[in-house]
């Protein structure tokens, strides 16, 4: 959830709530400011702000409307993720490169599904491996590596660009470079 006021320097919150939504992100959003006429709020909740409140306001109206908002569950996953001439369905459990299906086992899914959901984030061994198996990082396993390497055996070996690097003593990215 974001809590965003209207007064902020540089981009408004106008501008930062159009930049959000054209993106697609549909986070719940409060517009939290001291703009308090009709034609404020109007612009504001036609913008895609899910709720207003001016100020001053009271803090347990507050915490009512976050509580609200949030109450309404999150917000459904996008189902089609995508980076470059790099598809995945998560309904369908498919993925495609340059339109050819490429076939993955359960782990190489998920391990592709968190990329995905993370384009340019540095992810390191131990939170792919907390997030992928659920389990506490190990350092004498090479898990995550052995899985790294077969995913890029599938997605990036026979195509261009490149979409998985490695971060010496950081991580992984999925990014175009």
């Amino acid at each position: 959830m974001l809590i965003l006021d209207v007064n902020l320097p540089g981009l408004d919150g106008w501008q930062v709530l159009k930049a959000l939504r054209a993106a697609g992100r549909e986070l719940p959003v409060l517009f939290l400011t001291a703009r308090d006429q009709v034609e404020d709020r109007v612009k504001g909740l036609e913008l895609g702000a899910d709720d207003y409140l001016v100020k001053p306001f009271a803090f347990s109206e507050l915490l009512a409307r976050v509580r609200t908002l949030l109450r309404r569950g999150r917000v459904r996953e996008a189902e089609t993720l995508a980076l470059a001439d790099l598809e995945l369905d998560v309904l369908k459990r498919r993925a495609t490169r340059a339109g050819r299906r490429i076939d993955l086992t359960a782990k190489e899914f998920a391990l592709l599904e968190l990329f995905l959901r993370r384009p340019g984030e540095v992810l390191s061994r131990s939170f792919i491996a907390s997030q992928v198996w659920d389990m506490n990082f190990d350092s004498d396993t090479n898990v995550v590596e052995v899985a790294i390497r077969r995913l890029r055996a599938k997605i990036d070996d026979d195509f261009t660009p490149k979409l998985i690097h490695t971060l010496r003593g950081m991580g992984y990215v999925l990014e175009i470079r």
